[in-house]
Order: structure tokens, then C-alpha cells, then sequence
């Protein structure tokens, strides 16, 4: 059984491995040389002790627009400031950037405790409104331009700000979160292992309860977001996702279903919902065999803030005038490259002999859907080039997409073949695919697997 301390430092280590997986085919300029960020001191109100890291561009707009980038767990400002391409972005389009830095020993956000989930409460949130005052003070910042992002820890903190201070965030990108007050406890813990594993599940109206009951009174106009999540996100489960959607959609008085859907990249699934524009009130971003570690797509939420535009967000008008700054050009999106690959239509040739393989298999079910995260390990002496995994779907199941292989059919007995890129399994050697499929209440797994055509033993 993991510690308290070693499921928190789970969240952000991956992402500090792997460079956030920014994305490292992004062709942009890291920060001009005179630029560089600077910690602030003294910067107002700050119950939880937290650091400020500032970055002002050499050329700011005329009324620039602000971004907090909040950090992953055992992260810190510094590492997103290096790690994301916020600063780069900032320098071609003129906006500030504040990283918040955790002090405490797990160098998580505080999105648990009822100081936090409530509007001037103490804890975290009312530091990282200090430092956005502090700014306002010195810059003429727009105030229909104040932003907010962040992954894993960062993320969650990300939905904790739009619900505290709606009336300061006009619009926030979660990478890897939970919905506002999901990760609510109150016994001082950091850490709720129920909503981490996707099963704090409510109504679309009892998510927007808590967002609204963070402000009592608040009738103004609620801030937009922009949600990504993998659906095999190990740390912070994919149900998250959907109870995310649930909850912003609700307080922004939308329906659940969407205005527009698309598929920006293979294996990624994007709705809109209140708009079919790249400024739709809610964003959704799903990624398809994505785990926690999921690319930090800078340029694309700063697409959906408006900031790499003088023209602001159509869906709230701002009452001050835009940037008057040269119309920039449209940055690059760091996306990562596709995850699956056309598939072979090569037969398998080596066959395994009979038991010479193992299957492991990972249900992650909620609602009416669920994903099953699949190992084909290869037991026997004899490598594998090209197979197919045969099995049935408990009935009411449906795949509804996949990664890693293809399925055939949907339903019923499904056979999985290998793609272009992983038909070659080496003796003791593993792939990794799943799929998501649809449930009419039974989630299990099937009873059997057969590996051309010999069978194998289950994990």
C-alpha cells in the first residue's frame, strides 16, 4: 500500500521526468534574453506561504492580457516556466505569466480543504489572487484578459480558481484534473483516493452546487474551460473527465450534449459545448491511451483564452480595449504525435504454442462507460511477428474506439490485431491497448483469451 506522501508525489513526478511532455516538436523560441523570470516577495495576502515567479516579456501590450500556470505535484513555478511553452508564447504575444510555487513538503496545491473551496477562505487560492492583484497594480492588465492553466495538481487548482473567483477568471485549460470540491476532504488530508480513482460521481447540478456554493450570491458571468484528459490516466482516473464536463457545462446553464465534435489528431476526441468555435464556453479534449503524463498543449489554450488574438473571447465582450499591439500570427499547435498507427493487414506468421502467453486486463468502469487497458505478454521462447488477441465482450458492451491495435467487430467476439508498429513481440516481451466501450451494467471482462488462435492464461 502507497503512503499519503508517495500517491501525492505520483501525481507530478511523471510529468517532471518526461518534461511535461510539452510537446518537443514545437518550433519556438524559448524566452527573449533580456526577459527572465523573477520571484516576487511581499506581494499581499498569502495565509499558506506560497512563492510568486513573474514573467513580463521586453514587449507587452498596450493592455496585456494575464496567465496563472499552476504546477504538478513535487513541482514548482520554475518547472513550468522551463518545462511549457507559456513564457515562449508570452514573448510573441505579449501577455504576463505568474507561477505560483507550493512551500509545503508535497508541493501540492491545496484543493481539498474548506478553506480552499470557498471564495477568501485562506489557503492557496487567496495567495494566487494576491499575486494577480499584485500585477494589476503595476500593469495595465485587461481585466476581461485573466487567465488560468496548470496540470495534474495544477489542473485540479485550475477549477478550484474559476469557482472561487469567477469574477476575476475569465477562462482556465485543465491538463489532468478532477471537477471543483471532488477532492474535498475534511480531516486535513491532501489526498482523496475516491475521486482520484473516478468514483466521486454526481449529478451535473450537484457538481454546479459546489462551484456555486464556493461564492454565495455570485450572479455574474461564470468563466469558460478547457478540459484534456487520457483515458488511461493512472493517477487521476478518466471519469474525471466526464464529471468535469458535467460540472462547467452546468454552471454555465449548458447542456450536457454537444454542440460540435471532432477529432483535431488521430486518437483525440474534441467537444464543444454553448458554441462551435474555437471559443466555445467548454472545451473537451479526450486522448485516447494518454496516461497522466499528457502533452501540455500550450498554443492551444491560448487559442482557447483568445490571447494570441487582439480580438477578445466572443463569449464574453470585455468592457476595455483590446491590445492595440501588431496582429500576431497563429502559434503552432505542440501536440503530440499520433498515438496509433494505420494498421497491417500482414497475417500473423509465428503462432505461440498453447499457454505461451498471458493477458492482463484493467477494467476502469463509471456510469455507462468504461476503458479495459490490455498487456499481451509473450511467455514463450519463440518471437511473435503479427498477431491477434480473440475474445468476447460481456454482452451490453460496445467498443467505442481504440488505440494500439484495431477491433473487429464492436461487439461480441471481438478480435484486436496488431498495428504497423508493435506486431514484433519478443519472447517475454509485452504490448500495451485498450479501447472504450459503453456498458449497459456489466463491466466485466471477458472469460477467455486466445492469441492466434492458442489460448492463453489471464493475469
Amino acid at each position: 500500500m502507497l503512503s499519503r506522501m508517495s500517491r501525492l508525489r505520483l501525481l507530478g513526478a511523471a510529468l517532471a521526468a518526461a518534461g511535461l511532455a510539452v510537446g518537443a516538436a514545437l518550433a519556438l523560441p524559448g524566452p527573449a534574453s533580456a526577459a527572465a523570470l523573477t520571484e516576487v516577495t511581499n506581494f499581499g495576502t498569502n495565509p499558506s506561504n506560497l512563492r510568486m515567479y513573474l514573467y513580463v516579456p521586453d514587449t507587452v501590450a498596450a493592455r496585456p492580457g494575464l496567465l496563472v500556470v499552476n504546477h504538478y505535484c513535487t513541482g514548482s513555478g520554475p518547472a513550468m516556466y522551463s518545462g511549457t511553452q507559456f513564457a515562449a508564447l508570452a514573448d510573441r504575444y505579449g501577455y504576463i505569466v505568474v507561477y505560483p510555487s507550493v512551500t509545503r513538503s508535497s508541493k501540492c496545491f491545496d484543493v481539498s480543504s474548506p478553506q480552499a473551496l470557498r471564495r477568501d477562505g485562506g489557503s492557496d487560492p487567496v495567495g494566487v489572487k494576491s499575486m494577480v492583484d499584485y500585477v494589476r497594480q503595476r500593469y495595465p492588465v485587461d481585466s476581461q484578459r485573466i487567465f488560468t492553466t496548470g496540470t495534474s495538481s495544477g489542473a485540479m487548482m485550475t477549477n478550484v480558481l474559476l469557482g472561487d473567483y469567477p469574477d476575476v477568471f475569465r477562462a482556465g485549460a485543465a491538463f489532468a484534473g478532477v471537477p471543483f470540491g471532488c477532492f474535498a476532504t475534511t480531516n486535513g488530508s491532501e489526498w482523496n483516493s475516491e475521486c482520484a480513482n473516478g468514483q466521486v460521481l454526481k449529478t451535473p447540478q450537484q457538481w454546479g452546487d459546489l462551484v456555486r456554493n464556493a461564492y454565495p450570491g455570485y450572479t455574474g458571468p461564470r468563466p469558460r474551460m478547457q478540459l484534456w484528459h487520457g483515458t488511461n490516466d493512472e493517477t487521476l482516473r478518466y471519469p474525471n473527465f466526464g464529471e468535469e464536463i458535467d460540472q462547467w457545462t452546468n454552471v454555465n446553464g449548458l447542456s450536457q450534449t454537444p454542440a460540435y465534435t471532432d477529432s483535431p489528431q488521430p486518437g483525440y476526441t474534441r467537444t464543444r459545448y454553448g458554441g462551435t468555435g474555437g471559443t466555445a464556453t467548454v472545451e473537451a479534449i479526450s486522448m485516447q491511451g494518454v496516461t497522466h503524463n499528457l502533452p501540455v498543449d500550450a498554443a492551444q489554450a491560448i487559442r482557447f483564452f483568445g490571447l494570441d488574438s487582439t480580438a477578445p473571447p466572443t463569449t464574453a465582450p470585455p468592457t476595455t480595449a483590446p491590445p492595440t499591439s501588431a496582429p500576431p500570427t497563429t502559434a503552432p499547435p505542440t501536440t503530440a504525435p499520433p498515438t496509433t498507427a494505420p494498421p497491417t493487414t500482414a497475417p500473423p506468421t509465428t503462432p505461440p504454442p498453447s499457454g505461451a502467453c498471458r493477458i492482463g486486463y484493467v477494467v476502469n468502469a463509471w456510469n455507462n462507460g468504461l476503458t479495459a487497458a490490455v498487456t499481451i505478454t509473450n511467455t514463450s521462447t519463440i518471437a511473435l511477428n503479427g498477431w491477434t488477441l480473440a475474445f468476447t465482450l460481456p454482452g451490453g458492451q460496445t467498443i467505442t474506439g481504440g488505440w494500439n491495435a484495431t477491433y473487429s467487430p464492436s461487439s461480441g467476439a471481438v478480435t484486436a490485431r496488431n498495428v504497423s508498429y508493435n506486431a514484433s513481440i519478443p519472447p517475454g516481451g509485452s504490448v500495451d491497448i485498450g479501447f472504450q466501450a459503453t456498458h449497459t451494467g456489466n463491466t466485466g471482462r471477458p472469460g477467455s483469451f486466445t492469441l492466434n488462435g492458442n489460448p492463453c492464461t489471464s493475469a
